[in-house]
């Protein structure tokens, strides 16, 4: 991990830690140090990402609860030929699972039905979860959000590409023949994971 990811992790922790205390301190003087605390994990972030603390501080909402990971869903669907399907992302033009951030009042598997829907327009059902993984823990590039990753395998029923205002394009891949990957949202590494789950049904999911 660079140094500046090391930063940014521990500026999360800075802001989770300072944003708890916000919400449950009851004494003045306490939380006039935890703003302090939290307008510092600003400052180093903005640091870091080179943007300014306005911006940085707008990223970010006020927490009125406990504050916990955000929580990102990817759908990994196969086709007959053993390719994995992935979309390009209009965000940085390279590609990924498709997926995003968990919507309240879903569950794990309806987000994975409802993403794919979205961004591809294929109907799949979901079989079963492949992994949950922390960001932290893997090859991806400096983020703001501190984030757990879970993967759930989906079966391909039936439909046909459609356009989405996300996505520049769709396609299924062979894991020798695979695009520029979007490396905030998945990794080679974690691609390869996903075959591996194709050519052996009995592997257990993995847990960070």
């Amino acid at each position: 991990m660079s140094n500046e990811s090391k930063l940014l992790e521990i500026a999360k922790k800075i802001r989770a830690l300072s944003q708890t205390g916000l919400v449950y301190s009851d004494n003045e003087y306490a939380t006039e140090r935890y703003q302090e605390l939290l307008d510092l994990s600003h400052e180093i972030t903005a640091i870091v990402t080179d943007n300014e603390i306005s911006s940085i501080k707008d990223v970010f909402r006020i927490e009125d609860d406990y504050v916990t990971p955000k929580v990102d869903v990817r759908a990994v669907v196969f086709n007959e030929k053993d390719e994995i399907l992935l979309v390009k992302e209009r965000a940085d033009g390279m590609w990924a699972i498709p997926g995003g951030w968990a919507d309240v009042g879903y569950s794990p598997k309806e987000i994975a039905v409802k993403e794919v829907k979205e961004e591809t327009g294929l109907n799949v059902e979901p079989v079963r979860l492949l992994a949950v993984l922390d960001k932290k823990c893997h090859n991806h590039p400096p983020h703001l959000h501190y984030a757990y990753k879970i993967f759930i395998l989906c079966k391909l029923i039936d439909g046909s590409f459609t356009s989405a205002f996300d996505i520049l394009d769709k396609g299924f891949f062979a894991q020798n023949e695979l695009p520029p990957l979007s490396l905030e949202r998945n990794t080679k590494e974690q691609i390869d994971l996903m075959f591996q789950y194709r050519y052996d049904a009995n592997k257990e999911a993995v847990v960070d």
